[in-house]
């Protein structure tokens, strides 16, 4: 597939929100991911499957794709994360985590002695945005190699992350 299928500057509108561009983006990139999958599994079904994993991780991590011009890298990368994944046995865990209807509900709350309650979103609302996307991804089920390559910082920054988010987020529900 030409380079120019993935043009940076359709990857800079779709980072940018551009649905049309998003949807094109996509359309592109499963017609790429189909023929590697293909190749590695066979099984159409499971091809499938691996596929619309792969376009939403690609679709949640596009927001963090740093360099427009290596997306394709960036969807590959993602597709063997998927592939890893399957042949680990983790793969319909994962996929069953981004059914609505097994995700958590929104409005946590936190019964303190004091029979008050804390409301876990607003808590989160306190963190920063990266903060709390890691520990979205996390929630998600991504190890902390996959978020860093994500985000495109090391490792060792994403665990940081999450060890200072959980740290923060002690000290709010001990207040």
């Amino acid at each position: 597939m030409a380079a120019s299928k993935f043009d940076p500057q359709l990857v800079l509108r779709a980072k940018k929100g551009d649905e049309r561009s998003r949807n094109v983006l996509l359309e592109r990139l499963s017609v790429v991911l189909e023929r590697f999958f293909k190749r590695k599994i066979g099984d159409q079904a499971l091809v499938d499957d691996l596929i619309q994993c792969t376009l939403l991780r690609v679709h949640s991590g596009l927001i963090a794709l740093k360099h427009p011009d290596k997306f394709k890298a960036f969807a590959m990368k993602a597709a063997l994360f998927e592939l890893h994944d399957y042949y680990r046995g983790r793969h319909s865990m994962k996929e069953r985590s981004f059914e609505p209807e097994l995700l958590p509900e929104k409005n946590y709350s936190i019964n303190q002695s004091s029979g008050d309650s804390m409301d876990v979103e607003k808590a989160l609302e306190l963190l920063k945005p990266r903060t709390r996307r890691i520990l979205e991804l996390r929630e998600h089920g991504y190890k902390y190699r996959e978020i860093a390559d994500i985000l495109n910082i090391s490792e060792t920054a994403v665990k940081m992350q999450v060890k200072r988010a959980f740290e923060k987020m002690k000290t709010i529900f001990a207040d």
